[in-house]
């Protein structure tokens, strides 16, 4: 006979199940040992111990991650900052922290991407002033047998040196599906479920089956619970083996496969995947921390790089995604109490217009040297003036597919209006998650609103498609939200015909879609926005997909 089990919450942030014992960890924890003798000190310090991690990581994501974290910790003017406010009469250790904070507000003041690697940077902070504090960073437990860790957060220099033979699953209290920790889990294959509140006092010591696919962590399952959910996950393992090609629905509806990258060494790399294009490339790494912009020869090498590796294929380029802080001072722009809600993105042309002419005229320049055809959109559009005055500026330099990222409601629900001088949209879900819900994206304490499934966001990218369907744009998808299996059948019954992801997602998505005719796509849709809540959400869509 089955019995009742106590279920927790969160948000799923990798896929997959597993059953195992849980235990508890506290990162805070630490051990004494020689204090630094100076900021200089602890930096060599902290470096040479991400790049032992690094050195020991458990998946090239997690090496580069932490190599990412070693820029962080020599960085010169991070460390110059941390010097002057010694000067100041501030203590060494609290120093790098603020200093750090400081440092990673600039980030979450640019948003998107960028934001989310604000944790990195504090993550840093508090290693430098533990080293200045003798104070070494807490080992994971070791309890003798595989095991599900459950802590109040992860960082990513702990997340990139774990084991997936002993650590077989993640549940954090805190955290989003975003974060590179989550992203960490996802490449090492450990089922993972973040913003799960009271995990650690429910779970520790306890029998667990952490349900990476649903967000559920189920307390002390029983043998039938165990047994359907490891046979669900095990038909989607084949499944996904077997699927290959262009994505497409089970009666040959085309939706293009498509991933999101930052650098030319991302794109290089995906372009030997099975994936159908670039549905995102994020161009803001060549201009963050210059003191100059980066002249228009070096951005046109840049592009054409990555289009050069993309062949005929989709390459979609965001331009400069940037706020008003000091990793763009170039720009010139002020500094704002709530840069989220200022000037960033398009807005930046109101005072620099120039910078984004320069832009828009190296993307042509690429395209004419290697003979391809990039499509070129525009981050936060908010009305239809500012897309019709961006199609403008983008078509007088000879650029031919033209588009605008809807990230802001009022792009959704006015979409006819703005989508009419454009050839196509691409809705960034987890920033209209965050303006349709009120809800920072690095705030742990609000995490589960920024749950892809909220069935307000499903309304607002209906909106999306609704308004396109006019003249037959097409409209992609290049949030989290495109990486869910279960989600994308959605987002398909909407009217989104191109989804962009992380490279690894793309095999689950290919084949879960593979499955699914359009008419049941467009049935998952209805189910999806007439639930109350996300997780009412996702429960009876995955119901109806079986």
């Amino acid at each position: 006979m089955s019995t009742v089990v106590t279920t927790l919450t969160g948000v799923a942030a990798s896929h997959g199940s597993v059953h195992a014992r849980a235990v508890g960890w506290d990162p805070g924890t630490a051990v004494a040992v020689e204090p630094a003798a100076d900021i200089d000190d602890a930096s060599a310090r902290v470096v040479a111990d991400l790049r032992f991690r690094a050195a020991a990581a458990t998946s090239p994501e997690g090496a580069e991650v932490l190599e990412a974290l070693v820029m962080f910790a020599a960085d010169p003017e991070l460390l110059a900052l941390a010097k002057s406010r010694v000067d100041t009469g501030e203590t060494p250790e609290a120093a790098v922290r603020s200093a750090a904070s400081t440092y990673a507000e600039q980030l979450r003041g640019l948003g998107g991407y960028l934001a989310e690697r604000a944790p990195d940077v504090e993550d840093v902070g508090a290693r430098l002033a533990d080293s200045l504090a003798g104070r070494a960073p807490a080992e994971l437990p070791r309890p003798g047998h595989p095991y599900v860790l459950v802590a109040r957060d992860l960082a990513p220099a702990d997340t990139a040196l774990l084991d997936p033979q002993v650590v077989v699953g993640i549940v954090t209290e805190q955290g989003g599906p975003t974060s590179h920790t989550t992203i960490l889990a996802r490449s090492l294959g450990i089922p993972a479920v973040v913003a799960c509140p009271g995990a650690r006092a429910a779970l520790d010591g306890h029998e667990v089956l952490v349900d990476g696919t649903r967000g559920e962590v189920h307390l002390d399952p029983d043998a039938d619970l165990v047994a359907s959910v490891e046979s669900r996950e095990q038909q989607v393992a084949e499944r996904r083996a077997q699927a290959t090609g262009p994505g497409a629905t089970a009666d040959g509806v085309p939706v293009k496969l498509l991933v999101n990258v930052g650098t030319v060494d991302e794109a290089v790399a995906a372009a030997g995947q099975d994936v159908e294009g670039i549905g995102l490339f994020r161009t803001e790494f060549l201009f963050l921390g210059r003191t100059e912009e980066p002249e228009l020869a070096e951005q046109i090498e840049t592009y054409a790089a990555v289009l050069e590796a993309f062949g005929e294929r989709r390459v979609v380029f965001r331009t400069l995604d940037a706020g008003s802080d000091k990793p763009v001072p170039f720009l010139g722009l002020a500094e704002e109490e709530n840069p989220a809600l200022g000037v960033r993105g398009l807005r930046t042309a109101t005072s620099r217009l120039d910078v984004l002419e320069r832009q828009l005229r190296a993307f042509a320049e690429a395209a004419s040297r290697t003979g391809t055809e990039p499509w070129v959109m525009a981050p936060m559009v908010s009305t239809p003036a500012e897309a019709d005055a961006f199609a403008s500026l983008a078509r007088g330099t000879g650029l031919h597919h033209v588009g605008v990222m809807v990230e802001v409601p009022s792009a959704a629900l006015r979409a006819a209006q703005v989508l009419r001088s454009v050839d196509f949209a691409s809705i960034g879900t987890n920033d209209l998650a965050q303006y349709a819900l009120a809800a920072d994206r690095q705030l742990g304490d609000v995490a589960p609103l920024l749950d892809p499934w909220q069935p307000a966001l499903l309304d607002l990218v209906a909106s999306t498609c609704t308004g396109a369907s006019g003249r037959e744009l097409p409209v992609g998808v290049c949030g989290e939200a495109a990486a869910d299996p279960h989600l994308a059948v959605v987002l398909v019954g909407l009217g989104v015909r191109s989804l962009s992801m992380a490279p690894r997602a793309v095999p689950a998505v290919r084949a879960t879609l593979a499955e699914a005719h359009l008419s049941l796509c467009r049935r998952a849709a209805e189910v999806a926005r007439a639930a109350a809540d996300p997780q009412s959400a996702r429960s009876a869509v995955a119901e109806l997909l079986g």
